[in-house]
């Protein structure tokens, strides 16, 4: 086979060819690695963008409005005697003697046929609730002392009207409803006494009432 031989011109000319190229692509590489740093290097040395203050319509926007607090009026009373669960218990205006003794929850040798049952509440109360058989203590607030005889003008169960009954300590709307009903249907009291006939009057609401009625 005959030897083929390349001018040594073309071959020279090959090369640099080559050559020329190379030269182009580690240009273009560094070119472009210079662009990338530059970049870089911008963008670092860019001033920070601070955000413009918020108004006071978006301030207010996001605080919530308080809203004032309102709590009703409460009262302490003390139950003892015959419950399970003996103590001071905490209600609001208006509640009555039964809601105590049911939150106390009443023993089942409790009388509560003694106690007004409907009488309401107030505050610093003590309810002594007695077992059957047991007389019951005062359920009217706190020990004031006894009134001396003429100190007070006495209220006549026979003849005082609603208003005037309910001025008796101890005595409610209820209460002074019953006794009117009463005397109503069975005629006038004969004795102090008496009383415990009326629905809601016990033993210890008869001792609390004794020294203001007289008949």
């Amino acid at each position: 086979m005959p030897e083929i031989v390349v001018p040594s011109g073309w071959s020279d000319k090959l090369e640099a060819l080559v050559g020329r190229r190379r030269d182009s692509w580690l240009i273009a590489a560094v070119a472009l690695v210079a662009v990338i740093a530059a970049s870089l290097v911008w963008v670092k040395g860019a001033p920070s963008k601070i955000a413009p203050p918020a108004t006071a319509s978006e301030a207010s926007a996001v605080i919530p409005s308080a809203s004032p607090s309102t709590s009703a009026s409460t009262i302490l009373v003390h139950v003892a005697g015959a419950v399970k669960r003996p103590g001071v218990y905490q209600f609001s205006t208006g509640a009555r003697v039964a809601d105590a003794i049911e939150s106390a929850s009443p023993r089942d040798n409790a009388d509560l046929n003694v106690l007004n049952l409907a009488e309401p509440l107030t505050d610093a109360m003590k309810i002594d609730v007695p077992t059957r058989g047991e007389q019951a203590a005062s359920v009217a607030p706190s020990a004031a002392p006894s009134p001396s005889p003429g100190a007070i003008a006495l209220v006549n169960v026979n003849t005082a009207d609603q208003p005037t009954l309910e001025t008796i300590p101890g005595i409610g709307p209820v209460t002074a409803t019953a006794i009117i009903d009463w005397r109503t249907q069975s005629g006038p009291f004969g004795s102090v006494e008496q009383l415990l006939e009326v629905s809601g009057i016990g033993p210890a609401t008869l001792e609390s009432i004794r020294p203001y009625v007289t008949i």
